[in-house]
């Protein structure tokens, strides 16, 4: 839905139809748009993010353009329900009772989209650190690329260390050096 008009473009409130961090673009659709909104890897780079998950909600600035509307700055992100994802809460490889500690700094080791799964380590600590896809999905994630900045809560699953959370570093932490993520 349309939020309001700028000079420098409309602000629109739609789902990600679906994105690819490898092509480095994805579209997103709204209601209030004809047609398919394109959305460059770059723009969602300068929102913090190398990636988003498919049916995330997303507010964003748009302009026109002789191609069709175009995303020019992503405004928030916001996790797809459980259910727009295709899977049953009993395909989770964790227990959902298990809401980890407080977010902590950590760097992907590797991410595997086709497999759904890779691992991280916290900061200061060598012991890996499971992450499953559906995690980064409920993140409003869709991929992590090796070396990657994130903050991570981590639980004791029945398999060991997991991650229940996984945000983008920049927006994990508000200015103000608190744990909890910002709310901007």
């Amino acid at each position: 839905m349309a939020d309001k008009i700028h000079a420098d473009g409309e602000i629109v409130t739609g789902r990600v139809k679906w994105f690819d961090s490898i092509k480095g673009f994805g579209f997103v659709t709204c209601d209030t748009v004809s047609g398919d909104i394109l959305l460059h890897a770059n723009v969602l780079r300068n929102f913090g993010q190398s990636s988003v998950s498919d049916g995330s909600q997303i507010r964003m600035r748009i302009v026109e353009t002789h191609r069709g509307h175009q995303a020019t700055e992503i405004l928030d992100v916001e996790a797809a329900p459980p259910e727009d994802h295709g899977h049953a809460e009993g395909d989770l490889p964790f227990d959902h009772s298990l809401e980890g500690g407080p977010l902590q700094p950590a760097r992907v080791k590797w991410f595997d989209r086709a497999k759904g799964f890779g691992f991280a380590n916290v900061f200061g600590d060598s012991e890996d650190v499971f992450i499953h896809i559906e995690v980064l999905r409920r993140s409003a994630l869709a991929d992590l690329q090796p070396g990657e900045a994130v903050a991570i809560r981590v639980a004791e699953g029945e398999r060991g260390r997991l991650a229940t959370q996984v945000s983008v570093w920049e927006s994990a932490y508000s200015a103000d050096g608190s744990s909890e993520p910002s709310s901007d």
